[in-house]
């Protein structure tokens, strides 16, 4: 009988923290159309063929690279007031999107194709949902959370992205009025 001994942290957790630093330092730097994946495994430390092995594409790696930054980075709040919970979610999301390397990866993963916008909200989507669900249980009659993704990360995404005009406290209060109307 054989025994598998796996080794949690090992050489593959190093090469893809090594890989995702990588791709954030060079979008921090340059544009994102210099990045290649031999570029990146140059950058890594480690040989292009490793890339091409694990993540297949530049598309798939600034996926991963997406999914790993965007998840569990904004807590849902729990105010007891779904109000107030989309307000201060909203207004932490806005901040969060101000950030210029954030911005940066959003830009690359969101030109890379499908995969990479997915990446970028999908946490984003699941959050809302737990706190739409939240307040079901309570017996409230919340949104949807397609219209809730449409009301505020729609609109917080486009002009992070697409706009120069960060969004403010304020306006985020106004989003969420606007959806809970």
């Amino acid at each position: 009988m054989s025994v598998t001994n796996t080794r949690p942290g090992g050489r593959s957790s190093r090469i893809r923290a090594a890989v995702h630093r990588a791709v954030r330092e060079l979008l921090a730097t340059e544009p994102a159309e210099a990045l290649t994946l031999p570029v990146v495994a140059g950058r890594a430390g480690v040989h292009p063929t490793t890339l091409y092995r694990r993540w297949g594409s530049l598309a798939d790696l600034l996926a991963d690279v997406a999914t790993s930054r965007f998840s569990g980075d904004i807590v849902v709040p729990d105010t007891g007031s779904l109000r107030e919970d989309l307000v201060r979610w909203t207004t932490d999301v806005a901040a969060d999107l101000t950030d210029p390397d954030v911005l940066a990866l959003m830009r690359a993963a969101v030109g890379s194709g499908t995969q990479g916008g997915c990446a970028c909200a999908a946490d984003r989507h699941a959050q809302l949902a737990a706190m739409l669900d939240r307040e079901r249980e309570r017996g409230g009659d919340p949104p949807e959370v397609g219209r809730a993704v449409d009301a505020l990360l729609g609109p917080l995404y486009y002009r992070a992205v697409f706009t120069e005009h960060p969004a403010e406290p304020g306006w985020a209060r106004e989003l969420v009025d606007a959806l809970l109307r």
